[in-house]
């Protein structure tokens, strides 16, 4: 009988948090105690354990789960940064031509690409000439006369 109250009680514990990622809190993190709670009810209805060895396991399954959730988020998000270009963002625009916004007087102007206004360095030029960036220099963009 003591074995049948573990298993309502794990089930009840993940299906729980389960619920409380989708529902309120969603980050990740509440799903992986989840299914370590499931799984600690699947280990109950195979075998009865005592309170302190079900309550270690249930650590131990939740330390594991969490750590291959964070492995496998980890590398996804590492990797589609890289493929995004999301920390090299001026990267993509050497050799890209733009027309200048602001006039670059005393070696620094602007210039307008899609939503996003860009400091340029360059030779002193006019409003409106094209320009061609020529590399990034923090989040400056270099540029030249084309």
């Amino acid at each position: 009988m003591m074995g049948s109250y573990g298993l309502l009680g794990w089930l009840a514990l993940g299906l729980g948090l389960i619920a409380l990622e989708v529902l309120v809190i969603p980050g990740g993190f509440l799903l992986w105690l989840g299914i370590a709670a499931l799984a600690m009810g699947a280990v109950t209805w195979a075998m009865p354990l005592a309170w302190t060895t079900e309550l270690v396991l249930f650590a131990t399954l939740s330390l594991v789960a969490c750590l291959i959730a964070w492995r496998l988020h980890h590398g996804k998000d590492r990797a589609t940064d890289a493929a995004d270009g999301l920390h090299e963002r001026g990267e993509g625009l050497i050799g890209r031509e733009f027309a200048l916004d602001q006039a670059i007087i005393s070696g620094f102007g602007r210039v307008r690409i899609d939503d996003t206004v860009w400091r340029v360095s360059g030779p002193e030029l006019p409003v409106g000439v094209r320009v061609r960036v020529m590399r990034v220099d923090g989040a400056t963009l270099v540029v030249g006369a084309v």
